[in-house]
């Protein structure tokens, strides 16, 4: 014999006011099409976010290497603007391969005698240096002595400055900085009231040399010259590349080399 169920529906009084019917909730398919949108919105999330710490990655190694390179080229403006003119004392050298420099410092060792053969002076050095593991080939370096005020500790730092250029050891690596990856440079000089000439002996390249305009080795010592024209040549990377100039001239020239 048959049962009849009967499923008892909304109340009387549900019915007679109109009330909204009983809440339900969501089937299976709405569910996993929620998901999947949550999904999707957060995978473009994270590819938004990745692009964003990748260019600021990016973004913070081009300012740091425009910065290293800025305070090298500060620092090359500054030993240039306190060189020492001293008498019997050469205030710049070249042998062909690193620049000397003899420069005034503030600074003075603790145990300093009363009486100085020298005012507190420092040797600085700068070179190109060729490396094959470096972007362009190379580095522009620089080197500097301890503040010295005896004309004996002078000579023996400037002879470390070129040991420094030909073939560093541990008794000058303490004093080197490594400044900035280079393909090369040119230096030029202001002297008689004209730039000299690349090929003359005046005038400094460093790193691989053009047919024909292989460096002088002849050594170059003695006073400041009226000018100084400095070329580097920068590699793709993030401070740019091509060739970058500077000049300076000496604080005391009454006039502007052209």
């Amino acid at each position: 014999m048959a049962r009849l169920i009967v499923t008892p529906g909304p109340s009387p009084a549900r019915l007679a006011t109109g009330g909204p019917p009983p809440p339900r909730g969501f089937t299976l398919i709405e569910v996993l099409v929620a998901i999947s949108v949550m999904a999707l919105m957060s995978l473009m999330a994270w590819r938004g976010l990745d692009g964003m710490l990748r260019t600021q990655s990016s973004l913070q190694s081009r300012s740091d290497e425009i910065r290293t390179l800025q305070a090298g080229l500060a620092q090359w403006q500054t030993d240039l603007d306190q060189l020492a003119e001293l008498p019997g004392t050469p205030s710049w050298g070249w042998d062909g391969r690193v620049l000397r420099l003899t420069r005034r410092t503030a600074e003075a060792p603790a145990t300093a005698p009363q009486t100085m053969a020298l005012p507190s002076v420092r040797v600085v050095a700068w070179t190109w240096r060729s490396d094959p593991g470096r972007p362009g080939g190379g580095d522009w370096q620089r080197w500097q002595s301890a503040p010295l005020t005896q004309r004996q500790d002078w000579q023996t730092a400037w002879a470390l400055a070129q040991q420094w250029g030909q073939t560093p050891d541990d008794n000058t690596r303490a004093g080197h900085i490594q400044i900035h990856p280079l393909s090369g440079w040119q230096l030029f000089v202001h002297r008689g009231g004209s730039w000299t000439h690349p090929l003359s002996s005046d005038a400094v390249t460093s790193g691989p040399p053009a047919p024909g305009n292989e460096a002088p080795s002849q050594t170059q010592s003695g006073t400041t010259p009226d000018g100084v024209r400095l070329m580097l040549t920068l590699p793709p990377g993030p401070a740019g590349s091509g060739t970058l100039s500077l000049d300076w001239v000496r604080p005391t020239l009454s006039g502007t080399p052209s």
